[in-house]
């Protein structure tokens, strides 16, 4: 566990109603300096791995990239992170429909209510539209799951349903496979086509 992880674990433990103490000594010590809020694990493998494609050592340059799981938890971490915290800055990530609990948890915590980054739907319907339907079809395939999405469109439920969304749905449908794929759709980018929210946050790191 790198001490990044470890500042994550405690955090995560204090969010949850454990002591602070731990937590406050490692952002010292780090020193971290920005807190990337997400709303999951997958976000987290996306943002990571960009970083990764783009050069960047975000724990390094003291970022910490942080799964919430859940934006309902975000008034919580931008509390114990934030101005009214440790005084971290904060930034992050979310779907459109989440916007509210990032406005209001980080303006009830002395943040800026605006300095997140917005996805239209979510972060894999981002990711499918920038790569194509096709294209993410191909990288199921490579990674072994091909006769897996073919039984998944095959269903009925899912015939009059766009072809971006069957996707997006499969991407969901199995404990794991947005991390997973998180990770490898980013890879397989173009890094003129990142999208605009994606590309954003981590410009603004």
């Amino acid at each position: 566990m790198t001490d990044m992880d470890a500042f994550r674990a405690e955090v995560a433990a204090w969010a949850a109603g454990g002591p602070g103490d731990a937590a406050r000594d490692l952002a010292a010590r780090l020193p971290v300096r920005t807190v990337v809020l997400l709303e999951g694990r997958s976000d987290v493998a996306a943002v990571e791995a960009l970083a990764e494609r783009r050069g960047r050592d975000l724990a390094a340059e003291g970022v910490c990239v942080l799964s919430m799981n859940g934006a309902t938890n975000a008034a919580r971490h931008a509390r114990l992170l934030g101005p009214s915290g440790l005084g971290l800055r904060l930034t992050g990530l979310c779907d459109d429909a989440e916007r509210s609990h990032y406005a209001r948890g980080l303006a009830a915590a002395g943040a800026d209510p605006d300095a997140f980054f917005v996805c239209v739907a979510d972060l894999e319907d981002e990711l499918i539209r920038a790569l194509g339907v096709d294209r993410v079809g191909e990288l199921v395939d490579a990674e072994g799951e091909g006769r897996a999405l073919r039984t998944f469109l095959n269903q009925p439920a899912q015939r009059d349903r766009s072809p971006l969304l069957r996707m997006r749905r499969f991407l969901g449908t199995t404990s794991g496979r947005k991390i997973r794929y998180g990770r490898v759709l980013v890879e397989a980018l173009d890094l003129a086509r990142v999208p605009a929210p994606l590309d954003g946050l981590l410009a603004s790191l």
